[in-house]
């Protein structure tokens, strides 16, 4: 027999799509709708308190993209990044393989401060891409290194914004994360970018491009240029080992702090111009949170998330993993941050024997999975689009054995998360 949160739920489910695919409207907006809709159908008409309570359920999750995104484009135009990627492709042009791998990280560094894999892909991403090509890489297989970066960096460490759904679903504190991202994110990142780029790793002539790169500002600046990310590091690492040494600010906070020692650090630019430009750029995201928090509040009204929970609780171990990397990237074709939410919560909670944080880790990463899943495939159209390729599904082709590979991992890592707390926490 069919149930009715079951129905509740395919109904929100089925109108999100139809707004998104049939309508194009944005993914927060088309969020919004399938809530109000799943009021309707359960007979709680339009309850305004409960959609408003849930548009800022993540509000501290907004203020962490909005001024890391705000950082993001400090460290752009104060210099650092083009001054970072000067340095990597003349210190390591004769070394192609250490060169691909520093590449990848800086991909992967925007999308560690805003939790975003299309904040790394549309930053660092335009910056990489040329050199890439220029050695040797074609453009189907430089977007598809650019894509994964960006999807890691999603996941890595500080700012993992899928975790932060997930933990907020479950009353899980952001502390103690880093360590286990890394080990999640780190070996991921090297072995992806150099599989993908296995073919193609050999020296190429330096003289010829360096006309077309970024320019250095390190003779100029200094160790003046990093001051925004040294503080910003100084910030977080006082957190972590010395609580008790001033109040806890917030990550917020921090970020903004640091970009405002940006203003000082490197090239001249208009602060407040930067930050509107920042703000700007993320909206669509903070609307895909607001939306995504009115979506899990009417799940939990309707019935509809305590339905998906028990069943995630009843179905046995294997199952439960096979449903696990199976369903939370998949989801993620329609967000990777609603997929976070509305299966990433109940099969943490189906997970609780094991270690939390381990958890919740994993499960991030296969939730950041979701920007390769087209239709919408957010990681792979931009990076299809900044190496002027058409058709992005030449581009996910490369991604696809990556992306099994890191959902295996990330269930290994599950797996074995109280063995792995014993060592990392």
């Amino acid at each position: 027999m069919l149930s009715i949160e079951l129905l509740y739920f395919v109904v929100m489910v089925g109108i999100f799509a139809v707004c998104c695919f049939k309508f194009k409207l944005p993914v927060g907006i088309a969020m919004a709708i399938s809530a109000i809709s799943g009021c309707l159908v359960a007979g709680f008409g339009v309850p305004i308190r409960h959609l408003i309570e849930g548009a800022f359920n993540y509000l501290n999750t907004i203020l962490v993209i909005a001024t890391a995104m705000i950082f993001m484009k400090v460290v752009q135009y104060n210099g650092m990044m083009d001054t970072i990627t000067r340095w990597l492709i003349e210190k390591y042009y004769s070394k192609p393989a250490l060169l691909i791998v520093g590449l990848s990280f800086i991909v992967v560094f925007p999308g560690m401060i805003t939790g975003s894999s299309t904040a790394a892909v549309l930053t660092a991403g335009v910056l990489v891409s040329p050199v890439l090509i220029y050695m040797g890489l074609p453009k189907e297989i430089t977007a598809a290194v650019v894509a994964m970066a960006a999807v890691f960096g999603e996941a890595a460490p500080p700012v993992n914004v899928n975790a932060l759904i997930i933990g907020g679903g479950i009353d899980l504190p952001y502390i103690g994360f880093t360590l286990p991202l890394l080990v999640l994110t780190v070996p991921l990142i090297i072995a992806t970018s150099l599989f993908l780029s296995r073919k193609y790793l050999k020296v190429f002539n330096f003289e010829k491009i360096k006309d077309n790169l970024p320019d250095s500002y390190l003779a100029d600046f200094g160790i003046r240029l990093f001051l925004p990310t040294i503080v910003l590091v100084v910030f977080m690492v006082r957190e972590a080992f010395l609580p008790k040494l001033f109040p806890t600010l917030g990550m917020p906070v921090y970020f903004l702090l640091a970009a405002i020692v940006g203003i000082f650090s490197g090239k001249k630019f208009n602060f407040l111009k930067i930050s509107q430009e920042a703000v700007h750029d993320a909206l669509p995201v903070l609307g895909i949170l607001m939306g995504v928090g009115m979506f899990i509040q009417v799940m939990t009204l309707t019935g509809v998330r305590g339905y998906i929970v028990i069943n995630c609780l009843s179905l046995p171990p294997y199952l439960l993993y096979l449903g696990i990397a199976l369903s939370i990237p998949l989801f993620g074709a329609v967000s990777a941050y609603g997929s976070a939410s509305v299966l990433g919560v109940p099969f943490a909670l189906a997970l609780l024997e094991s270690n939390p944080v381990i958890t919740v880790a994993a499960l991030s990463q296969l939730a950041a999975l979701g920007d390769l899943m087209p239709p919408t495939a957010l990681a792979g159209i931009f990076a299809a689009q900044i190496v002027g390729e058409k058709n992005y599904f030449k581009v996910l082709k490369y991604c696809v054995l990556p992306a099994i590979v890191t959902a295996v991992w990330s269930i290994v890592i599950m797996i074995f998360a109280n063995a792995l707390a014993k060592i990392l926490l």
